[in-house]
């Protein structure tokens, strides 16, 4: 067994801002760097306190979010 020491612990990957507040229906905001999986729990989060629908696609620089309704 090999027992490390001094190593730092990674941080947390930073949390997304999205301002869903300013979405109207068929606006998109990208979230550059974003991993689709924080962006589609920050999405369901967003529908239940707004009242709102958001999808979400990978795309090659990060995630784009739509309101749908």
């Amino acid at each position: 067994m090999n027992i490390e020491k001094n190593i730092e612990i990674p941080k947390r990957s930073e949390s997304v801002h999205i301002p869903y507040e300013d979405f109207e229906v068929g606006d998109s905001y990208l979230a550059i760097g974003a991993k689709l999986q924080v962006v589609c729990n920050a999405n369901y989060r967003a529908s239940k306190r707004l009242g709102m629908q958001f999808i979400a696609r990978k795309e090659p620089e990060g995630v784009r979010v739509w309101r749908v309704s």
